[in-house]
This record gives structure tokens, sequence and C-alpha cells, in this order.
């Protein structure tokens, strides 16, 4: 018998634009014979969209893939409900019961892998794809990610932080503690949000100060850290308690003048960069790399999917955690996806698997709540 998937994508961050991207891959990837899909999507201005309504962000070829009988859903009978087992939703056009087995929220950013998307569907009790509220919460705090990658005992590269009202109050405090603690150059970012957004490098206290002003923009708490010469390099990750890592990739950057990949770089396909997979690194780098990524994945007690992105030092051939994304792009021109591919799974399997997990991880936490009763 074929499930029922509610893919929520969209939201208010400003990786909006991504998560539709995402949520194509995703609904062209799925086994029909598998699975009926709803597409929910949640408006710039933090509207829920019925399905109908929905369907005229995705592109052509996934309208043409989704049933036409989700047209009269109304996404608040899915998601604002009281009841655990999601049975209330009636399809207004054909006045059928339908049972949403499980959420796929794609949501990249604010709102939507920080936890609060998550607390919602874990008041419902409904299963859902991805990491819980605390991990995911714990991955978009950069502050709390590196406090708990330390404690596991991985590397981290050095890095100060500081509030928004303490660089307002006395600005020169907070220059002397980035000085002293890393100097330059350094990078400047908001503490909680994703994607390369808000983020600058500073090569003195001038371009410091116009940093800062720019991360605070975006968050109360600000972190800066050490730059260093160094390859970017990244590993995916899907499971559970026992989760597993794919074949490392690496991002290749012809034009060096760039410093970093910011957003642009990363989603405009500007042509600067190419991911290559698997990353040229040797076996035993690799699986140093495959067996870190886990580490950093259970360190924020992860759940479902994940990607890991690490610095490997030019200078000295250390590797570095940088941070963990627990709803990476799925795009097809993102990491995660050709990571896997390389691997040996094709997207279609990997969201078997990640639905299946999706299921099992539900299914623990309704016995935990049957004890408790």
């Amino acid at each position: 018998m074929r499930k029922t998937i509610g893919v929520i994508f969209g939201g208010r961050s400003g990786e909006h634009e991504i998560s539709v991207r995402s949520a194509n891959t995703v609904i062209r990837d799925m086994d029909r014979s598998k699975y009926r899909i709803i597409p929910i999507a949640i408006g710039q201005d933090g509207t829920w969209l019925k399905p109908a309504t929905s369907l005229g962000l995705l592109s052509p070829e996934c309208v043409a893939l989704v049933e036409p009988d989700i047209t009269g859903i109304d996404p608040r009978d899915i998601i604002f409900i009281s009841n655990p087992k999601v049975r209330d939703l009636r399809d207004d056009k054909i006045g059928s019961p339908i049972e949403i087995d499980v959420l796929f929220p794609i949501l990249h950013g604010t709102n939507g892998e920080d936890g609060t998307i998550q607390g919602l569907m874990e008041i419902e009790g409904v299963a859902y794809v991805g990491c819980g509220v605390l991990a995911s919460s714990c991955g978009m705090d950069k502050l709390v990610m590196k406090s708990l990658f330390k404690e596991a005992g991985l590397p981290i590269c050095k890095h100060v932080s500081f509030l928004r009202s303490e660089w307002e109050h006395d600005p020169d405090i907070v220059r002397r503690s980035v000085n002293d603690s890393i100097g330059f150059p350094c990078f400047v970012k908001p503490a909680n949000l994703g994607s390369s957004v808000g983020i600058s490098r500073a090569e003195n206290d001038e371009e410091l100060t116009t940093a800062i002003n720019v991360a605070a923009m975006y968050d109360r708490r600000i972190i800066a850290e050490e730059a260093l010469k160094m390859r970017e390099i990244e590993c995916a990750i899907i499971g559970n308690d026992h989760p597993q890592a794919s074949l490392p990739g690496e991002y290749i950057i012809r034009d060096r003048s760039k410093v970093f990949l910011d957003y642009t770089e990363k989603y405009a396909g500007t042509g600067n960069n190419e991911f290559v997979v698997p990353a040229p690194v040797s076996e035993q780098l690799s699986d140093r790399i495959r067996q870190m990524a886990i580490a950093a994945f259970k360190a924020i007690d992860g759940s479902g999917l994940a990607r890991v992105d690490f610095f490997l030092r030019t200078d000295n051939g250390a590797l570095l955690v940088n941070e963990i994304n627990t709803m990476p792009g799925l795009t097809d021109a993102s990491g995660f996806p050709k990571m896997w591919a390389a691997s040996g799974k094709s997207m279609s399997l990997v969201i078997d698997e990640l639905i299946d997990l999706a299921i099992e991880r539900n299914q623990d936490k309704q016995r935990n709540m049957t004890s408790l009763v």
C-alpha cells in the first residue's frame, strides 16, 4: 500500500528559492508506486498554501507527477490539528479520509532547520524526515554546535563570540578580543543562520567593524573565527542510531580571488566552482573524514540526514570540522545527492531510506510515550 507523503517547502527564510528547488528534486525522484505526494508550500510571508496553490511554485515536470485529487486539501488540516495520528484530514473534492504517513520538511535556514517546525511536528506526533528538535537547533546554532563538537573531541578552528549588545556598548573591547584571540584575517558570522548569509571576511579593524555590523543585522549573537588556508570538503550522512557516511566531496574553486563560497557562489551557478566526488584525497584521509562526519552527527544527536563540512588545512594538513547542516540542499547541483550517487545510492533510494528512518524514529518515540502513560 502506498504511503502518503506531505512535502513541505518554501518558507520565510532567505533560502526559500533553494527549498523550492530541493522540493522539485525530491518530488521528481519519489517512486510513484510507493508514495502519494501532497505538496505543501509556505510562502515568503509565512502563509501556508493549499496544495493546489503550492503546485504553482513547482516545475511543470513535478506538477505533472502530482496526482490531481489533492487540490481540495487545506494545509491547516494537515498541520494544525490535535490528533497525533493525523487522521482528520479530509479532501473536500472527493470527501474521503486521508492519512499523512510522513511529513518531509524540505526547509532550509530559519524556521526550517532550526527546530521550530520540528517542534510543531513533534506536538502532532507525526513521523517526519530529518533531525529532531534538539539536533536541528544545535546544528543551526554555531556556538552550541562547536561546543558539542569540542566535547566530542572533534577538532575545530579558533573562534570568539559576543553579543550584539556588547558590541554596541563597548566596541573597543570586542575588537581587542578578536585581535588578541584570533587576529586577521578572520570571518565574522551570525551565530544562528545558514547558507553563508551575513558572513564577511575582515582583514583589518575597519573591515572588522563593517563585518560585525553586517552580522548584527541577522542575530544578537555573533561569532568571529580564524581564516585558514584550506580546502572545503563535505560528507553526507544518512541514519538514526547507526548512521552511514558517503564518500566525501570537495568544492574546487577556480578563481581564488573569491575568498570564500558565499550564497551566490554556492547556488547561482556562477561557474567559479565545481563539486567533485570523490574528493581528491587519500583513502586513509577519506576514511577519517567519514568517521569524523559520523562523530559530528552523533554529537548533536542527529537523525535522518545531514551534511558535515570540513576544512582541510593546506599549510599543515590538519582536518577540522566546520559545521553540520541538518537539512542540506537537495537540488541537482547540491553536494548531498551527488555524494550519495557516487557512493552507490540513487536519490530515489535515498528518499526511501529517509522515509523509513522517519517512521522508525516516530515509532520509537511513540513507544516511549506509551511507556510513560
